[in-house]
């Protein structure tokens, strides 16, 4: 969608088919990522009015059995890596061109954000690139099943949240290829954390606010074991870092 802003948008609506709370989980997620210095599209609360459903036959949601209109009001908007009129976006690249990636060493940011947040998901990516450029860069979307989808628990897995192809951890060496984001978030203070939540609108989690406190408090308490769930990613049988070397 286009917005009053002149920029183009990805809307995701409250009664999307997935859940209520991924709203929340994209916007929370994402802007968390930001803070830690992630390349992360800009997040919005869009407002899509009754009329604007009503005459757009596309703001619709098709259903296993029927279709339903979209739900107007308060939305999520993330907005496009790059201007349709200005560049592309591809979902995927090939490995063989992942070379032309200039912010490949992002993914492993992005793992500690994946992490930390639960991502019950694959790692999701696009790849952008503005007219007349070779080389892409990676900006890091659909946050919507971090805290475990609309569940808001923390069942960790090795292999959740992370890329599908081992290639873009290739240049993984060590702790400190995951820096500065992992201090950032093992540092980031609890006053940060609470701000970026207070600006979720509070119908994108149907008002229960003891539940989302309760997230909240929990992701806090977790910025300490990101590391141990980064370790235990390392030592799964898919043996992501080849190139890992202990430090004498």
């Amino acid at each position: 969608m286009r917005c009053s802003d002149g920029q183009f948008y990805v809307v995701k609506f409250r009664n999307n088919p997935q859940h209520l709370r991924v709203l929340t989980n994209e916007m929370l997620a994402t802007r968390l990522a930001e803070r830690a210095g992630l390349p992360v599209p800009l997040t919005e609360v869009v407002e899509v009015g009754e009329w604007l459903v009503e005459h757009t036959a596309e703001l619709s949601i098709q259903l296993a059995h029927n279709t339903i209109p979209c739900q107007a009001g308060l939305q999520f908007g993330s907005r496009y890596a790059v201007s349709p009129l200005d560049g592309q976006v591809f979902d995927y690249l090939p490995v063989e061109m992942l070379g032309l990636v200039r912010n490949l060493e992002t993914f492993a940011g992005m793992l500690v954000v994946d992490k930390w947040t639960g991502n019950a998901n694959g790692r999701q990516a696009a790849f952008w690139r503005k007219l007349r450029e070779r080389k892409y860069t990676a900006a890091f979307i659909d946050q919507g099943y971090c805290f475990n989808a609309g569940e808001w628990t923390f069942p960790d897995y090795p292999l959740r949240g992370v890329y599908a192809r081992n290639e873009v951890y290739e240049g993984v060496r060590g702790w400190e290829s995951f820096e500065p984001w992992l201090s950032r978030i093992e540092k980031m203070e609890e006053d940060v954390v609470w701000s970026l939540a207070g600006e979720i609108p509070p119908e994108w989690y149907g008002g229960e606010w003891d539940e989302f406190e309760k997230l909240v408090r929990t992701l806090i308490g977790r910025r300490g074991v990101v590391r141990e769930l980064i370790e235990a990613f390392r030592m799964s049988p898919r043996r992501p870092f080849p190139e890992w070397r202990e430090q004498a």
